[in-house]
């Protein structure tokens, strides 16, 4: 029997970020996310993505990614695992898959995984990257929120990101702390900026070096767990990470979705990986496939919403960090 055809249309949203974003990299003051969205003629799917200029994606090849596709899909999810790469455009549609599979079944997209319903999450909240006292200033400022993302790798010395840990550590001496520096350390100074941030009490730093020069992480002591973030992608890629890395972030606009997430997550606790569940900044349609994985993470990093001017309606409800499951008229 052929499976049912979904008419499927996509479209390009632009959402203001409280202030700007920064990281290594640079900033932005606007969240720009692609959806999907998935018609029966009677249910409705969602899915959104957010395309990465770092992987070399744009919203507008996204977007022509999605349109290229005719406008009519059909209601398999593990087709589209071999039919489209790995990318944000993939994860707009396998997310709008689970959600109109589950409205159409008349159930939530747990019950679709086998999973029990997912328990309330606690989320890190990112404290941009900016000068040591502004971080410092901004972490004391919620104090409501227990675990705090710092934002690390600018391009001065290492002395700039010793001092923003040590800061934000002084400003918050009861937060749990994770950093991310996103590919901006050198291997020159890894060991020392290692050391100061275990001695600052960190959980774990994403991604210190660049994913292409990171094989000396082999090779030199963890003090604190390091989490592959530009360098994991898929399930596939992470026997080559095991002997660099600690743990992976696994975020659906790499894997490609939720589908291919859950079995990216089953690997890497097979191979002795912990996870993080992590996010680009965009909405809570977004957030919510996500805190499925989440469920059975070390980590996770969904604050997307909270980094928001806004957020759409219905979005999740988030008390002091905590995050509620979904509603369904949300997602799944």
């Amino acid at each position: 029997m052929p499976k049912p055809s979904l008419r499927l249309t996509a479209s390009i949203e632009t959402w203001p970020i409280a202030g700007t974003f920064t990281i290594s990299r640079g900033a932005k003051r606007e969240a720009v996310v692609v959806v999907a969205e998935l018609s029966d003629g009677t249910h409705v799917g969602r899915g959104e993505c957010t395309p990465y200029p770092r992987y070399g994606e744009t919203p507008e090849g996204t977007l022509t990614g999605l349109e290229s596709l005719g406008g009519q899909v059909t209601l398999d999810r593990s087709s589209w695992q071999y039919l489209m790469p790995p990318c944000a455009a993939r994860n707009a549609l396998d997310c709008a898959l689970w959600d109109i599979e589950a409205k159409r079944a008349g159930k939530r997209a747990w019950d679709l995984a086998g999973l029990t319903s997912p328990k309330t999450i606690l989320t890190c909240y990112t404290i941009s990257l900016a000068p040591p006292d502004e971080m410092a200033a901004k972490a004391a400022s919620v104090p409501h929120l227990p675990l705090l993302k710092l934002k690390l790798g600018a391009t001065d010395d290492a002395n700039g990101d010793i001092e923003r840990m040590r800061a934000v550590r002084r400003a918050r001496p009861d937060a749990r702390l994770v950093a991310d520096a996103n590919e901006g350390w050198t291997a020159a100074d890894l060991e020392r900026l290692m050391r100061c941030a275990a001695e600052i009490g960190l959980e774990t730093i994403e991604q210190p070096l660049p994913a292409d020069d990171d094989t000396i992480l082999a090779h030199v002591p963890h003090p604190v767990p390091v989490c592959a973030d530009e360098s994991a992608h898929t399930a596939e890629g992470l026997a080559a990470l095991r002997s660099r890395y600690d743990a992976v972030n696994i975020k659906l606009d790499k894997t490609g979705g939720l589908t291919h997430a859950r079995e990216m997550a089953s690997a890497a606790r097979a191979q002795g990986f912990r996870i993080m569940v992590g996010c680009m900044v965009a909405t809570s349609l977004a957030m919510a496939p996500a805190l499925i994985l989440a469920a059975t993470a070390d980590w996770a990093d969904l604050d997307g919403p909270l980094l928001l001017t806004r957020d759409r309606t219905p979005g999740l409800s988030i008390d002091n960090g905590l995050i509620a499951p979904a509603s369904p008229e949300l997602w799944g």
